[in-house]
C-alpha cells in the first residue's frame, strides 16, 4: 500500500524536508511521483532502509558515506574496518573537546585567581618545518643578540644567498649563559655558506604561542603570560623557545617601538 510523503515522513520520524533530500541524493526513492501533481509515494517496506539511513547517520557518518554503505555490496571485512575509522575518528573529536574544556577550566581559574583578563592569548598550532642559515653563540645577556644578527646578515650577503621574510631567535638555553641561535629563512636549495650553519628547522606538531605588540623591553611580560598558561593548561617545555620577528622595530628603536610585533614560541606536550 503506498502512503503519501507526509504520512511516511510521519511514521519515520523524519520531516518531509529530509525525505526529499533523500530522494535528491539517491538515496530512498519514492516508490512512485505523481506526473501531475508531483506527489511523493512511500510505501512500510522502505522503512527499514530509512532506519538504517538513520542509524548509520546517529554513528556520525555522513549521507555521502551511507550512500556507499547502502550501494555497494560491503563484506563484513571492509564494514568492520569503515566502522573502526569511524570509531577512531569519533575517539579524536572527544579527546579534542576534553582537551578544550581543560583549557577552558584553566582560563577560567586564571581569571578567578587574578580577577582580570590575560594580557596575552595563547593558542597552540603545527609550526612547519623551516629551511635556515643560523649562527650560535653563548652570550651574557639577551641586548648581546645583536653582533649575532650583523655577522649573519654580512656572511648572508657574502654568500650572495637569497633570505626570505621569516627571521627568528631561538633559545637552547636561558640565563646565566644564554645559549642563543639566530636564523633567517633560505632557499632549501642553500646547502652552505661559509661561517653558518645550514639547516631545517624540525615541524613542531605542538607549539604554545602568543603575540607581542611594542617594543623588545615587554618580552619579558609576554613571556611569564605565556609560561603561565603552559603550566595551567598541563603542559611543559619540549625544545628551545622561539622568537619570531613578524615586525621588526625601526633602526635603534627596539626598546621603544611600539609598532613592532613579535610571535613567542614554545614547543610543549602534555606533562
Amino acid at each position: 500500500m503506498k502512503t503519501r510523503i507526509g504520512t511516511f515522513a510521519r511514521i519515520g520520524q523524519v520531516t518531509v524536508q529530509t525525505l526529499r533530500h533523500y530522494d535528491d541524493m539517491g538515496l530512498l526513492l519514492p516508490v512512485e511521483v505523481d506526473a501531475l501533481t508531483g506527489y511523493r509515494y512511500y510505501t512500510l517496506d522502505q522503512l527499514p532502509r530509512l532506519h538504517r539511513i538513520l542509524a548509520l547517520k546517529d554513528l556520525g557518518f555522513s549521507l555521502e558515506q551511507i550512500s556507499r554503505f547502502l550501494e555497494e555490496d560491503l563484506s563484513p571485512v571492509e564494514l568492520r574496518g569503515m566502522l573502526k575509522l569511524k570509531k577512531n575518528e569519533l575517539c579524536q573529536q572527544v579527546q579534542e573537546q576534553l582537551d578544550r574544556l581543560e583549557r577552558l577550566e584553566a582560563r577560567l581559574s586564571m581569571i578567578e585567581q587574578e580577577n582580570q583578563l590575560p594580557d596575552y592569548e595563547v593558542i597552540l598550532k603545527r609550526v612547519a618545518p623551516l629551511r635556515v642559515a643560523s649562527l650560535r653563540r653563548i652570550i651574557p645577556t639577551y641586548w648581546d643578540e645583536e653582533p649575532l644578527w650583523i655577522e649573519l646578515m654580512e656572511q648572508i650577503q657574502r654568500g650572495g644567498v637569497k633570505t626570505f621574510n621569516s627571521s627568528l631567535s631561538m633559545y637552547h638555553a636561558g640565563e646565566p649563559e644564554i645559549d642563543a641561535e639566530v636564523c633567517i629563512a633560505v632557499s632549501p636549495a642553500v646547502t652552505g655558506i661559509r661561517g653558518l650553519s645550514i639547516r631545517t628547522l624540525p615541524a613542531v606538531e605542538t607549539m604554545a604561542s602568543t603575540l607581542h605588540k611594542g617594543p623588545f623591553t615587554g618580552f619579558a611580560g609576554a613571556y611569564a603570560s605565556l609560561l603561565r598558561w603552559i603550566d595551567a593548561n598541563g603542559f611543559r617545555s619540549n625544545g628551545p623557545d622561539r622568537e619570531i620577528y613578524l615586525r621588526l622595530p625601526r633602526a635603534g628603536k627596539s626598546r621603544s617601538d611600539p609598532d613592532a610585533i613579535t610571535e613567542m614560541q614554545v614547543p610543549v606536550i602534555k606533562s
